[in-house]
């Protein structure tokens, strides 16, 4: 019997990404994948685009009322306001296996409707590394915004900050705007900023080097650390002292903090933006511990309360790389083509069967806590 996929729309503001791009739906339905593709007010590719390639056009947010041998694939988190249970298998990110704020109730409703998730955060192959992920294109993104507000600061008083964003056509049309902005700040007198990134060697830091050097930021101005230089334990003295921070990491474990008010609240502090691309806002052992909230597109910079040193923002978007939706997706997309090919034997196959264990282990969490 034949897969059946159902790409449901995105739900999150300004969310344009999609799991399956037409390229990997015309893939999957010559292996024998049945594919239902939602039509999405919000999608950077349109239903004729899926549709010539052999997909079901159905109406958006039709899943919910989808049969149960369908399973439902998606992106981002479903709305909060949201508490039906959810009957189906789903893959997509949940955010709710690391204590977030709500993971209770997101699996609670698995549990309730006798559903499956699949978290796309950690479908992960034999030797533990994640089969897709957007982490290139999203420090990609969090670097061009990260230059965007160091350079907007040149230029603007600190009453005003970074305007709203929206998606970009392409990788080439964001990094003109880029430089634009670049040139426009080292014209009006500024020195060329010092660009700290952690989480130099992943692909999260990779993206962000390579924007910065399509941008012209000169190599000696990164500086590139990863686990050798913060094996030492924060907070980072270095991290006041550069222009830019770029926070790439993945949180696994409960970490020293990378920065604190100490540090930023000295007159010498040079910081001017941080871009926690990681952005585990809600996360108790978030080692960028100096904001609350996750900022959005709309209004992408949220200030931190300092006593002293020049104005300081933080760029917090959970959700980057829908800066170059189709970039970002064929890139994600092409990556876990391999692993939605085994579905067919997802009981069997590890990547399948190791995501589902480790659901049911977040399950029996919310399970226990409620009978203490």
């Amino acid at each position: 019997m034949s897969v059946k996929l159902h790409l449901r729309a995105e739900t999150k503001p300004l969310e344009a990404r999609a799991a399956l791009t037409p390229k990997t739906v015309k893939e999957l339905i010559s292996k024998g994948f049945k594919i239902y593709v939602e039509e999405s007010s919000q999608s950077a590719f349109n239903s004729d685009e899926y549709k010539k390639v052999g997909a079901e056009i159905v109406p958006e947010g039709s899943w919910v009322d989808a049969p149960r041998d369908r399973i439902i694939i998606g992106l981002k988190e479903m709305p909060e306001t949201d508490t039906f249970p959810l009957v189906h298998e789903h893959i997509q990110f949940a955010h709710c296996y690391k204590d977030q704020a709500g993971w209770k109730d997101v699996l609670k409703r698995f549990i309730d409707g006798k559903g499956t998730l699949y978290d796309l955060e950690f479908l992960e192959n034999d030797q533990g590394r994640r089969v897709a992920a957007f982490g290139f294109y999203a420090g990609f993104a969090g670097a061009a915004l990260g230059l965007r507000d160091w350079a907007f600061k040149q230029t603007h008083a600190d009453s005003e900050d970074l305007p709203a964003v929206s998606p970009y056509s392409s990788e080439q049309a964001l990094v003109k705007d880029v430089v634009s902005d670049y040139k426009k700040a080292l014209k009006s007198g500024a020195r060329k900023p010092t660009v700290l990134v952690i989480g130099a060697l992943g692909r999260c830091g990779s993206g962000a080097i390579d924007l910065l050097h399509k941008v012209g930021v000169p190599d000696e101005n990164i500086l590139k650390w990863d686990i050798k230089e913060t094996s030492r334990g924060g907070p980072f003295k270095e991290i006041a002292q550069a222009d830019i921070f770029i926070n790439c990491i993945y949180l696994s474990k409960p970490i020293p903090p990378f920065i604190d008010y100490k540090l930023l609240n000295r007159p010498e502090r040079r910081l001017r933006t941080v871009v926690d691309v990681s952005a585990d806002t809600t996360n108790p052992h978030n080692p960028v511990p100096i904001y609350d909230i996750a900022t959005v597109f709309n209004k992408p910079t949220v200030l931190v309360p300092t006593t002293a040193g020049p104005k300081l923002s933080v760029i917090s978007i959970d959700h980057l790389p829908s800066l170059l939706p189709r970039e970002a997706s064929e890139f994600f997309a092409h990556d876990l083509l391999p692993s939605l090919e085994q579905l067919p034997q997802r009981n069997k196959s590890p990547v399948w069967v190791r995501a589902k264990k480790l659901f049911e282990k977040h399950c029996n969490r919310v399970n226990r806590s409620s009978k203490l």
